[in-house]
């Protein structure tokens, strides 16, 4: 059998991926796997040419301001900045653009018919802002309204020129395919992995009546992540006889949210050996990962998953979790009643809670890790690129 010649991959991304902190590790850890397990890979500059003195006057000023303007300026200014992503293509001879996140910066570009356009992010503007996840935040501008009209059609038109797509969640595919028409064998879903090395096996820990609950809460926004509610959980199982404790990684909970029974370790740099080691303890030993949130993902429920941690969130958005699987995603609005209901149960069915932690750590094995998703972009990939009908 002949072996399929290596895909040549032009990556694109209005942000340095080679920056580890750049969306949370998610564009580091994409270009890492393209490189890992599907072709050979150019990075693309994510300046905007001969835009860019503008992109600098914007990032001079407050992060307020320039977190939106940013994106919405490169976007009117997309065939300025696209005339000079098509002279870097032009330098070499690629199979495929593959852009990661910013679908403005495939707008308005060009590409020889030769060349396929790939796509992947866990949102895009209009769909996060339509959605529960981005309602729960409610940062936008009443001025932008204005041009949401404007945003969507442009959203339309670049995701329906690319040849793949490649959402992390079925909730995104399905967003995406009713607002934009997307056809759906070009719109698929590859589950993004933890933002890790994997950790090996996980540790045996048993959860069973009158020992430790170990409660766990990772994420720099202790109100964003549904805090009051991992510690409010905490509390019913206590006055219900549980010795329940909580960890919290990331950030510092408020006065009112801290008393003997919460630990805060706050921020942990896994750069740093020691707060790396810690960290990964606290994963090994916790029974549970808290994290009532709205997502659009969730990088932290993958990294539990590779510790056999089982996660609990509310079912909003993309979480990759799975009732049962790697944890339980409780319908939104659920509260603290009801996630203290969901551990109670685990707690007085031990056996249950021991094949659920083999059920996460396979979910990570199978679906939340890099090289499953490289492999299964390969494919497709491969596929578009010679014209192979999807089986």
């Amino acid at each position: 059998m002949t072996q399929a010649r290596p895909l040549k991959i032009a990556y694109l991304c209005d942000q340095d991926p080679e920056d580890s902190h750049s969306y949370s590790g998610g564009n580091s850890r994409i270009l890492a796997a393209l490189r890992a397990h599907v072709g050979n890979v150019t990075v693309l500059s994510s300046g905007w040419h001969a835009a860019q003195p503008v992109r600098r006057v914007i990032e001079a000023l407050p992060d307020s301001f320039t977190i939106r303007a940013r994106w919405r300026a490169q976007l009117a200014m997309a065939r300025v900045i696209a005339r000079g992503t098509e002279a870097e293509l032009a330098s070499a001879q690629h199979d495929v653009v593959f852009c990661a996140y910013s679908f403005q910066s495939l707008a308005k570009l060009r590409l020889p018919a030769t060349m396929l356009r790939a796509f992947t992010s866990d949102a895009t503007p209009t769909i996060y802002k339509k959605s529960e996840v981005g309602s729960a935040f409610g940062s936008y501008v009443q001025l932008s309204r204005l041009i949401d009209p404007l945003i969507e059609r442009c959203e339309r038109q670049v995701l329906r020129q690319c040849d793949v797509i490649f959402w992390p969640s079925k909730w995104m595919q399905t967003e995406a395919g009713h607002r934009y028409d997307l056809a759906p064998e070009r719109s698929l879903v590859v589950p993004w992995g933890a933002n890790i090395a994997d950790p090996g096996p996980p540790n045996d820990v048993p959860l069973q009546q009158g020992e430790p609950v170990r409660l766990l809460m990772l994420g720099r926004d202790w109100w964003g992540k549904g805090g009051p509610i991992a510690f409010e959980t905490m509390q019913r199982l206590r006055d219900g006889g549980h010795d329940a404790t909580l960890c919290v990684i990331g950030c510092t909970p408020p006065q009112e949210h801290c008393n003997e029974h919460v630990k805060v370790l706050g921020h942990l740099d896994k750069s740093e050996p020691a707060e790396n080691a810690v960290m990964q303890a606290t994963l090994r030993e916790a029974h549970f990962l808290i994290m009532p949130s709205h997502e659009s993902y969730g990088f932290a429920f993958c990294e539990a998953s590779a510790y056999g941690l089982p996660s609990l969130c509310l079912d909003v958005g993309g979480i990759p979790v799975r009732d049962a699987v790697n944890g339980q995603a409780l319908p939104a609005g659920s509260g603290p009643s009801d996630f203290a209901a969901c551990i109670a149960q685990y707690i007085n069915a031990p056996a249950d809670y021991a094949s659920l932690r083999k059920a996460t750590r396979q979910e990570y094995e199978t679906r939340l890790n890099w090289q499953s998703w490289g492999e299964a972009v390969r494919i497709e990939l491969l596929r578009a690129r010679d014209g192979a009908p999807r089986i």
